[in-house]
């Protein structure tokens, strides 16, 4: 029985976090409220308060489950670890990260929006910083164990410029005349080249 609970009750939380990205995608920080989460998770009035029983907590909640949903295929990750490192697969690594981001568009909205909520509320910017940080290490150390070309200096390189290019997809545009693979290839090639390539 307590199982079953427990169960439910992290159903009911993501039930809600969903909804909480949604409205967050939608109407901003400023709409993002607790009974606006009720009604676009069509539960009673008060639902989202039990469960967030803060603004913080609304928020926090909604920053841990964009991490999980978007969590990368451990089956394509796999694919991607058999083959031989180089500046090629580094850029099919990418080309992963851009794809799982720009195909569910609210959730990238959703994650610009609460970092730009985390300078006004120092609650927020610890559990929102403290999360980009650990996936950031996660991320080198990943990196490192592959054996991919380029350091962690390059990472964050290719970090503050995918953040640009998804900046620019999923909202509005500076209209360049460049795809986005074409674009990864060549920040790729441009960031982490020249590490590779020096002996």
């Amino acid at each position: 029985m307590l199982v079953f609970f427990v169960a439910k009750n992290i159903e009911r939380r993501a039930l809600l976090a969903d909804a909480g990205l949604r409205v967050l995608a939608e109407a901003g920080a400023r709409g993002l409220t607790h009974r606006a989460v009720d009604a676009e998770a069509g539960v009673p009035t008060g639902t989202a308060s039990n469960y967030f029983p803060s603004r913080d907590a609304l928020l926090g909640a909604l920053g841990e489950r964009i991490m999980e949903r978007f969590a990368p295929d451990e089956t394509v990750l796999a694919g991607l670890a058999a083959r031989e490192p180089s500046l090629e697969l580094f850029a099919d690594y990418l080309r992963y990260v851009l794809e799982r981001t720009t195909r569910q568009p609210e959730l990238t909205r959703a994650l610009i929006e609460l970092r730009l909520e985390a300078v006004r509320r120092p609650a927020l910017a610890e559990i929102l910083g403290g999360m980009l940080r650990r996936n950031y290490r996660e991320e080198i150390a990943f990196h490192e164990g592959t054996g991919l070309p380029g350091g962690a200096r390059e990472l964050a390189l290719l970090h503050y410029a995918m953040d640009g290019l998804l900046l620019d997809l999923l909202t509005t545009s500076i209209g360049a005349d460049l795809t986005p693979d074409e674009a990864v290839t060549a920040l790729v090639d441009r960031l982490v080249g020249p590490a590779a390539r020096t002996p």
